[in-house]
């Protein structure tokens, strides 16, 4: 019995992009097409096989650790973003402004799918999704240089819905309009889960 499932679920690349220097900024340049490697997409800002530990992950390493990179692309949903342009009173949501890596539709609940689950292409290319992006307050600047209101509220109407972080498993190339085949851990949900989190 494999321990990971296909599903029923796939959803369609409606945008792709990179963050060329994310010093300078956070937004990122839209893509037709990428090459995912071993480091992420190649020439982007957030990718490397390993990088520095950030606060995401204090309680397990000192800051600036060097640690596995399993924060190479930020992968959202299309519907999400609909939902959190209308909370922040914008027509629509430009993935730019959240430096996201991808974007895609038709996946329920998308930030909320397990934790190790893959999203595999066309090409065999296969991301693994590390877990929840939670939301930061880095795009607020990138968004007020467009919509200066829209910017200060984007946190807290990001909340569950700012998508995954992932990591490439197996290279190959991506593009828009590519159907990606969601794949899931065959376990069952941990029952000591709320013990956890004291």
């Amino acid at each position: 019995m494999p321990a990971l499932k296909p599903t029923n679920f796939t959803a369609r690349i409606t945008w792709l992009g990179y963050v060329p220097d994310r010093d300078h900024s956070l937004r990122a340049e839209p893509l037709k097409r990428a090459d995912l490697t071993w480091a992420g997409i190649a020439g982007e800002a957030h990718g490397g096989v390993t990088r520095r530990s950030c606060s995401r992950v204090i309680a397990q390493y000192p800051r600036g650790t060097q640690i596995r990179n399993v924060r190479q692309l930020s992968v959202l949903s299309a519907e999400e973003l609909a939902k959190i342009a209308e909370t922040i009173g914008a027509d629509d949501f430009d993935p730019r402004w959240v430096g996201a890596s991808m974007v895609i539709e038709g996946i329920p609940d998308f930030t909320h799918v397990p934790p190790s689950s893959r999203l595999q292409a066309p090409s065999g290319a296969s991301l693994v999704i590390d877990m929840e992006n939670r939301p930061c307050h880095l795009p607020a600047p990138v968004i007020c240089e467009d919509l200066p209101e829209a910017g200060k509220r984007f946190k807290q109407a990001a909340a569950g819905k700012r998508g995954v972080t992932a990591w490439v498993e197996r290279e190959g190339a991506v593009q828009l309009g590519d159907i990606l085949t969601l794949h899931i851990p065959d376990q069952p949900t941990w029952t000591h889960l709320d013990k956890a989190r004291g």
